[in-house]
């Protein structure tokens, strides 16, 4: 993931330390695929995960989403903060501090396809594993993406998909 600081402070978004941005699918209750994104920080922050936690939960709050409240349905929310563009094979998470942006497997491309939007978990919980540019097993994505401790740390939120989804 790559993030792109606008009107905040240098320091601000250093505190957040590498941010990750990961794209995958699965089977929803409907029984159709549904694209998720988890974003999380790998906690490399100067403070560590605490204060790479702390930086997190600040940016969301400050973009309007709660930690560990209720899914957000943002396709209702036409000035929702958080925007989610789809564009030749890469999605990409905007916020008004930063932007972030991956390569997205050809079975997430085909979900949003299908449903013009993708569920974001973005998570205060670091996760040094994650590292980009490393394959992470989908037993340890399943593991930190569904663990109790990630999922009550996290903001979770529908996005409409903006512009060609595919």
């Amino acid at each position: 993931m790559t993030s792109t600081p606008s009107d905040t402070s240098p320091s601000g978004i250093a505190e957040l330390g590498t941010l990750v941005l990961l794209p995958w699918s699965g089977e929803a209750p409907d029984g159709s695929d549904m694209p998720y994104l988890l974003a999380y920080s790998l906690g490399d922050a100067e403070g560590g995960p605490e204060a790479t936690a702390a930086a997190v939960e600040g940016l969301l709050a400050s973009n309007g989403l709660s930690v560990g409240g209720n899914l957000l349905d943002g396709t209702a929310m036409p000035g929702l903060a958080v925007t989610l563009r789809v564009e030749g094979g890469q999605v990409g998470v905007g916020l008004p501090q930063l932007g972030a942006r991956c390569a997205a497997p050809p079975e997430w491309l085909a979900a949003i396809a299908e449903r013009g939007y993708a569920y974001l978990v973005f998570t205060t919980r670091a996760w040094p594993e994650g590292r980009p540019g490393r394959a992470i097993e989908p037993a340890a994505l399943a593991a930190f993406a569904g663990a109790e401790q990630t999922l009550r740390a996290a903001a979770h939120v529908l996005l409409p998909a903006l512009g060609p989804r595919g």
